[in-house]
């Protein structure tokens, strides 16, 4: 048999099996070895005497013949191929790779293009009739699939823009997701919901797109209250400011800022803008801002209430009273119990800057924020780091009040602050007038404790020991205390 069929043969024997195999596993040494088959296949045609270009001889044997027609029609077939492999591993940026629109595109034209060449050089057919009656066809074809002939043209207009690519997160006008699929009809977004949302490229670029993940280590977060217009505004943004630097997530950089936004007869649009380096937070961090903003104008007397109708009649509410309610330490007293308690806090004013607590020391008094923001750094030993801003509402020191146990933290004031102090001597008292609210406030310290870990206090000894956190705290509460009698 002539060598060179054996030899054209052989080559697309192998070029198939490289096709259904994907072998090499590396598209660029696949490429490289596409290329010496194509060269083995050009010198298996020339070496022969043949040439791609015009048609093949032994026209007195016709096996012979479609044989090498057959060869020659493949060598324009596998030109193509490795054209639109070339240009794709080589030439393309890799995002258009990932959403293949352009290597479709091109490669479907570069197939056409050899088609058109093969019938008209190999198989000697009339091209130009062929032509002439192909663009007419292709008229009708336009008409008829127009719709999707503006998707794929809108396709090659957001690839060349990039507005977004694969893995972002957009919006198109009402509809939100991230892309997870680029390609020359549509783009396939994957919801919040866990939702598949399929948009026509047509209506994409037609559409006001909102790319959430660029630039890719900032993400705004916006939040507008409607603030009863009796309020005086700058109470409100001093408040919501605090609100911001309260949550240690936000970045400092752009600045975070509160602003007036609009007004009505009933009501003051405010809005607060902060922004966070991980798409993924926005919506933890909006949850968190909005109750850090409803702390901190409660602690301003701003209260949120139903707007448009009239505000309820003012009460003489002690504020100690409304500030105890909130701290979950004392969510089991009673009303009573949370009255006699508040008598015996006392007011104390911070400027920023003033450190609280530093590590070891045994707190004397447990303190309750009412207003401001205070920083909670922890020593790792390489160094201090933030691990937790608190605001109104929140206390600390309880484990030095309860159990005589050191503090392993910083806390220092990042505002200027009002903190409500209950004494160890007033503790005691109260105790041992209530003894069975120790054991509901070991219960919640010795929860936190396992959340908070070594950070808040030493318990090696109770683990030493065998007992229970629960158990041992309620020892060091009753031994400090002297409560052995009220168990």
């Amino acid at each position: 048999m002539n060598t060179g069929l054996v030899v054209g043969f052989s080559v697309i024997a192998i070029e198939v099996l490289i096709w259904r195999m994907r072998v090499p596993q590396r598209d660029l040494a696949r490429l490289v070895v596409r290329v010496v088959l194509f060269m083995t296949l050009s010198w298996g045609i020339l070496s022969s005497g043949l040439n791609p270009f015009t048609q093949a001889p032994f026209l007195e044997t016709p096996d012979l013949h479609w044989l090498w027609q057959f060869l020659e029609v493949a060598w324009w077939f596998l030109g193509a191929r490795l054209l639109t492999l070339f240009v794709d591993s080589l030439l393309l940026p890799g995002a258009w790779r990932k959403q293949r629109l352009f290597s479709d595109i091109f490669g479907a034209v570069v197939f056409l293009a050899a088609t058109v060449a093969a019938l008209g050089f190999v198989l000697e057919l009339p091209v130009r009739g062929l032509v002439a009656t192909s663009g007419a066809l292709a008229i009708v074809l336009g008409l008829a699939i127009q719709s999707t002939l503006s998707d794929v043209f809108a396709g090659i207009v957001l690839n060349v823009t990039e507005p977004y690519s694969v893995g972002d997160w957009i919006a198109f006008d009402d509809v939100e997701g991230k892309v997870i699929e680029m390609n020359w009809r549509a783009t396939h977004l994957l919801t919040g919901q866990g939702n598949s949302v399929i948009v026509p490229n047509a209506v994409a670029s037609k559409s006001k797109i909102v790319n959430n993940s660029r630039p890719s280590l900032v993400h705004g977060i916006s939040i507008v209250l409607e603030i009863d217009p009796e309020a005086r505004p700058k109470a409100v943004l001093d408040a919501m400011n605090l609100a911001l630097t309260g949550c240690s997530e936000i970045l400092s950089a752009p600045t975070p800022y509160s602003r007036v936004k609009s007004a009505t007869l009933n009501s003051i649009h405010y809005e607060l803008v902060g922004y966070v380096d991980d798409l993924g937070r926005k919506m933890r961090v909006s949850n968190e801002l909005f109750d850090l903003c409803y702390r901190h104008l409660a602690s301003s007397g701003v209260r949120l209430r139903a707007l448009g109708v009239p505000a309820p009649s003012a009460t003489t509410r002690d504020e100690r009273e409304s500030l105890l309610k909130q701290v979950p330490l004392f969510s089991s007293l009673s009303g009573d119990e949370i009255s006699r308690l508040a008598q015996r806090l006392s007011r104390h004013e911070y400027q920023s800057g003033h450190r609280i607590f530093a590590p070891g020391t045994i707190p004397e008094s447990l303190s309750i924020i009412y207003s401001g923001v205070l920083s909670v750094k922890f020593d790792s030993g390489t160094g201090e780091r933030e691990i937790n801003r608190v605001g109104p509402g929140e206390a600390f020191g309880e484990s030095g009040l309860l159990a005589g146990l050191p503090m392993n933290v910083t806390i220092t004031t990042l505002t200027p602050c009002v903190l409500f102090q209950l004494s160890k001597e007033d503790m005691t008292s109260f105790l041992k007038e209530f003894p069975d609210v120790a054991t509901q406030m070991c219960l919640l310290l010795a929860f936190r404790q396992d959340k908070l870990g070594k950070l808040a206090m030493p318990t090696s000894a109770a683990r030493e020991e065998g007992h229970s956190l629960f158990h041992w705290l309620v020892e060091k509460v009753r031994h400090l205390h002297s409560l052995h009698d009220g168990g």
